[in-house]
């Protein structure tokens, strides 16, 4: 079974096409409240596409505000019809202690969906990641690595690689 999927991101818009692929691969039961979240780990360099990607995602579960980087909330939720999708910026974080302050705990219970930018920033305090994304390069020289952990992880890669053509 893949448990990898590896692509180029050419614009803007294919970030975002990714991103809905993404938000497809993880809809769940509206009734599930359930369980441990969804935990998306998104790594790169600065302006590498995190957000837009984030962005996608959420133009996937239907959300058509604007969604920016939570560099100086750390976190920002959206509380769709669908799911509960909390979208993580660790880079501020001076020390991963201070994710404690944020309640994370609450987060990442349910049948939320959380998203986390710089996560090794949260140290042990921020739960492993179902699905790992790299992206690296900027402009038209993107690409995007995806490495799943769990079942939930595998379960979004053959999704990923049924709607893109690899």
């Amino acid at each position: 079974m893949m448990r990898d999927f590896n692509g180029q991101l050419e614009n803007e818009a294919a970030t975002l096409h990714i991103g809905r692929l993404l938000a497809a691969a993880t809809l769940e039961d509206p009734q599930v409240r359930t369980g441990s979240a969804t935990v998306i780990h998104l790594h790169g360099e600065l302006g590498a596409g995190k957000t837009t990607l984030a962005r996608g995602i959420l133009r996937g579960y239907g959300y058509d505000g604007p969604v920016k980087s939570p560099t100086y909330t750390l976190v920002e939720p959206y509380e769709l019809d669908r799911r509960r999708i909390y979208h993580f910026d660790l880079y501020r974080l001076a020390d991963p202690g201070e994710v404690e302050f944020l309640g994370a705990e609450d987060y990442f219970a349910g049948g939320n969906l959380c998203i986390v930018e710089w996560a090794r920033r949260g140290g042990e305090r921020i739960p492993s990641a179902d699905l790992e994304i790299e992206l690296r390069g900027a402009g038209a020289d993107r690409s995007i690595a995806c490495a799943a952990h769990t079942g939930k992880g595998i379960e979004m890669v053959k999704k990923l690689r049924a709607g893109v053509d690899v």
